[in-house]
């Protein structure tokens, strides 16, 4: 039981430390072999890179995930007999498990014999279920949807292309109901060819993780969680007259609160899956709530109430803490902190899951929730190593109120990023940046003037002087609402960029150096293009994403950039989350399944997945006329001189392509 335990916890982290790109170490090929007339042969080919394994078909129960084939619709024909396999696997008996397990490794063969019964109506649709893991990590169980069409079309085509009597499947892919089907054609093998990678997704990853870490330390010092830690090491200490075995006991906590926090991002992309939540960042109904919920945790920080989750809960977990002996015990103790820090780290973690989601990636609630994790463990296992830290700490009193006040203000600027997503998305305008900037320069001023004690609350110690820690944090919260103001008449405030909305939702500017798409729609645009002769920028950006603001602010206002855009590019943005209804749904088939895209956010979404093989954002792609890449594609990086380069290699290339 504890080996499976430890293999769950293994998977957990397995899955975090994948990097950005997709992992495809299995991959699969379906043919249909004739026997005769009416008697066929599927067969499934999985070609397994070095280093990794494929699970087989009948492991036992306790065990990993078998490797399992879904008929899911059979029209004009029957099975005849199971799926079997046509190679032997490797079997070995696992002491982790404590079973016999068999695998594949380079290379594996299933077969699944059909009678034909009508090759006129002939289809068969389904999927293969699998697990592939190397020495060090498993991913997640993985579909790979099949599905062959009429006998007759393939027949007719095996005749005149192969002479070994072997039909290769016939795959149907996704098409869009309209006069461009040129430029809807999918380039993913092409983008491979000349280099395609996943950097800025990567730095995107590494950014959650920071935030993470962030907003970990911000909670360490927070009314819920400081006073714990001296408590914590104290009960480790006494527990055990062995110092070592204290030692070890707090790292093990420590890692106790990582694997938690972990679980918790794992699990939010498991339960809504990365396209969902990447879709549920911009919904007007999920972005309202939250943005009241951060409110109400605001004003709950600045004393009117306090919010609690149910003391039954944390008795429960402690007496289990008190009761148990072990690991056990000690992750009990660990998920009781999790449950009684929960008021002060609710709204971080929260924030932090939406940011995350936003990038469309898998990974990147867990990375966020790692950070966060990492930064909140690593006090109490610090000072249990050193104990005598503890006595330089500073004690629990009034400022660890203050500290709760501030993150009030910060929470209450923070829910108005939120209602500005939902406002940009959905098209109403009752945030535009102007007004955007007014509340945030009154938050920060406000938060100055409770740093120097001119505003005070009821639950406050009596401050009778000014520490020169808070001179200084109001100085900068000063500074920073003095920052803001030229913004009102169109400063592009690179900084706050990432969070505040775009400049052309500016009423009064008198800022001229913003770039501007010259279409929001793919077709029309790159018949514009083919009509100038110029080559496109596709930018796929969305209302949502923090790093496209970033991008725009940053980058594309350099005058080498801005020029190169505006006078050899047709550029083209894309909003993947745009509300906006489409005039007439439209109806494609996507892995295997029907879908119906009725928003222009749907119909921008699906052409970068199905013409590209990306989701996240941003997402800048040089095309030509035809639809074609002309360089790889280019993501979340502020370095001007690397987009200047990307730009510029375009370009050359597209020159190149017409002599």
């Amino acid at each position: 039981m504890k080996s499976k335990l430890f293999f769950l916890i293994v998977l957990l982290l397995s899955v975090f430390s994948l990097q950005a790109q997709i992992l495809e170490p299995v991959k699969w090929n379906t043919q249909l072999k004739n026997e005769d007339n009416n008697n066929k042969e599927i067969i499934f080919h999985a070609k397994i890179e070095n280093g990794w394994h494929l699970y087989g078909l009948n492991i036992p129960e306790g065990g990993p995930r078998s490797t399992r084939f879904v008929f899911e619709k059979i029209q004009g024909a029957i099975l005849s007999g199971n799926i079997h396999a046509l190679n032997e696997a490797t079997t070995e008996y696992s002491p982790l498990f404590e079973l016999k397990l068999s695998w594949y490794s380079k290379s594996a063969d299933f077969s699944q014999k059909i009678e034909i019964t009508d090759p006129k109506q002939f289809s068969i649709s389904g999927y293969i279920e699998y697990q592939a893991c190397n020495d060090l990590t498993c991913l997640p169980p993985t579909k790979y949807e099949f599905q062959l069409g009429n006998i007759t079309e393939i027949e007719e085509s095996n005749n005149t292309t192969n002479t070994d009597n072997e039909m290769r499947m016939n795959v149907f892919t996704p098409k869009v109901k309209n006069n461009h089907t040129d430029f809807w054609t999918p380039v993913i093998n092409e983008m491979n060819n000349i280099g395609e990678n996943s950097v800025g997704t990567q730095t995107s990853l590494w950014f959650i993780f920071i935030s993470g870490f962030i907003g970990g330390l911000l909670a360490l010092l927070t009314p819920c969680v400081w006073p714990m830690i001296p408590m914590t090491v104290s009960f480790f200490l006494k527990k055990s007259q062995n110092r070592k075995r204290s030692i070890i006991d707090a790292l093990i906590y420590g890692l106790s609160i990582i694997i938690i926090y972990l679980i918790l991002g794992l699990a939010v992309t498991a339960i809504f899956g990365a396209s969902a939540l990447n879709d549920l960042s911009t919904n007007a109904v999920f972005n309202i709530l939250f943005f009241a919920l951060l409110v109400l945790f605001a004003v709950s920080f600045f004393g009117a109430f306090d919010i609690t989750l149910p003391s039954s809960w944390t008795t429960k977990l402690d007496n289990k803490a008190e009761t148990t002996t072990g690991l056990i015990s000690i992750f009990f103790m660990a998920f009781t902190l999790v449950l009684v820090s929960f008021s002060c780290t609710g709204p971080i973690i929260g924030t932090l899951l939406v940011q995350a989601a936003s990038l469309g990636d898998t990974t990147g609630p867990a990375m966020g929730m790692f950070g966060f994790a990492l930064a909140l463990s690593i006090p109490f296992s610090l000072f249990a190593i050193f104990p005598s830290w503890m006595k330089q700490m500073p004690k629990s009193g009034g400022w660890l109120n203050s500290v709760k006040v501030v993150l009030g203000f910060l929470e209450l600027a923070l829910a108005l990023k939120f209602l500005s997503v939902a406002d940009l998305a959905y098209g109403w305008h009752i945030l535009d940046r102007e007004v955007f900037l007014v509340l945030w320069i009154v938050i920060f001023t406000f938060l100055g003037l409770y740093l120097l004690g001119k505003i005070t609350f009821s639950h406050d110690s009596e401050i009778r002087h000014i520490s020169v820690l808070r001179l200084f944090l109001a100085l900068i919260s000063f500074s920073f609402s003095l920052y803001m103001v030229p913004g009102l008449w169109g400063a592009p405030l690179k900084a706050i960029s990432a969070f505040t909305p775009p400049l052309h939702t500016q009423d009064f500017s008198l800022f001229d150096g913003e770039v501007k798409a010259q279409f929001t729609d793919y077709d029309e645009g790159m018949d514009f293009a083919a009509k100038e002769k110029k080559p496109v920028l596709i930018d796929f950006s969305g209302y949502g994403c923090v790093n496209c603001r970033k991008m725009e602010a940053s980058v594309w206002t350099a005058p080498q950039v801005r020029q190169l855009i505006e006078n050899d590019y047709v550029l083209i943005t894309l909003m993947v989350d745009d509300k906006s209804s489409l005039p007439e749904p439209i109806e494609i088939t996507e892995n295997g399944k029907k879908v119906t895209l009725k928003t222009y956010g749907d119909k921008w979404s699906y052409l970068q997945r199905y013409k590209f093989g990306a989701n996240a954002q941003p997402y800048y792609v040089l095309l030509d006329n035809k639809g074609y890449p002309l360089a790889p594609s280019y993501s979340y990086n502020e370095n001007v001189n690397k987009f200047v380069s990307f730009l510029e290699t375009g370009l050359k290339n597209y020159k190149e392509n017409k002599k």
